[in-house]
């Protein structure tokens, strides 16, 4: 009789939260079952980004991001994922008005998704929605610094933390940390602040563009994988060229197409 297969140990929020200042967290964005199960493989934190309107459905930001969005690609990432921890980014307009109003949205999101915590943009004004959620048993990973919902009011996708405005940034963070949330996204930061952030809040940081001195690191797994050539942020460290590839292979199969050496009598049925 053959031995029961072990059974995947599943990363969960409290999980992540005790990696402070140990072997550090590494996150990957996936929006899709394949990729997801890819993802899983390898990674401690699987995170459905708001970014998915942005890189799949090709949204100028990602303000026009629903939540039937969200859920539609949580539910298809949750199907992939069996170790990793499952966050879940509330979209643009469906947390800021009140705790209550967030609690209605994070709470749909667990409930319709399967995932595990919730991600959620802002500081110090945040603080109290973050204490309100954890409360009532959410998971809440933070997110200061750049904070793409903000994009109007940031002025585009800039650098932030720089000069006076370190302090503001530093304050944001400990304010999340302070109120309960897990871990706290630094996204683009100068790599001093990333790392003095880091040093004085008592939850892991995940950097994006933050620096080497966080706790972890996140990237949009299309970035990373190069499956968008003409988009190339100076944060993101290309892995493979996918997208080039992927466009040789088409273009091949196209070709092939129209000269009929596809298919091939090796991809038929006979009678």
């Amino acid at each position: 009789m053959s031995a029961t297969p072990e059974r995947q140990v599943r990363q969960t929020p409290s999980d992540i939260r005790a990696r402070k200042g140990g072997v550090p967290v590494a996150c990957l964005t996936a929006y899709t079952t394949p990729m997801a199960k890819l993802v899983d493989r390898a990674c401690d934190l699987v995170l459905v980004g708001d970014s998915v309107g942005m890189v799949l459905h090709g949204l100028p930001s990602t303000l026009g991001v629903t939540m039937e969005m969200m859920i539609l690609h949580g539910r298809a990432v949750a199907r992939g994922v069996e170790r990793a921890c499952l966050v879940v980014d509330m979209p643009f307009g469906s947390y800021e008005e009140s705790p209550q109003q967030a609690m209605r949205n994070a709470a749909r999101l667990l409930a319709e998704t399967g995932c595990q915590a919730v991600k959620l943009e802002g500081g110090r004004h945040m603080a109290e929605t973050v204490a309100f959620l954890v409360a009532r048993g959410i998971p809440v990973m933070g997110h200061v610094g750049l904070t793409p919902q903000a994009v109007n009011a940031l002025g585009g996708y800039k650098v932030q933390g720089r000069g006076a405005d370190a302090e503001r940034i530093a304050d944001d963070a400990a304010a999340l940390a302070d109120a309960g949330a897990f871990a706290v996204v630094l996204e683009k930061l100068p790599e001093s602040l990333g790392t003095r952030i880091t040093q004085t809040i008592l939850v892991p940081t995940i950097g994006i563009g933050a620096g080497a001195g966080c706790d972890g690191q996140v990237l949009v797994v299309d970035d990373m994988l190069g499956l968008f050539s003409d988009f190339r942020p100076k944060f993101v460290k290309r892995y493979e060229e996918m997208g080039e590839a992927a466009g040789h292979a088409i273009s091949a199969y196209a070709d092939d197409v129209r000269a009929g050496r596809f298919p091939a009598p090796e991809h038929g049925f006979s009678d």
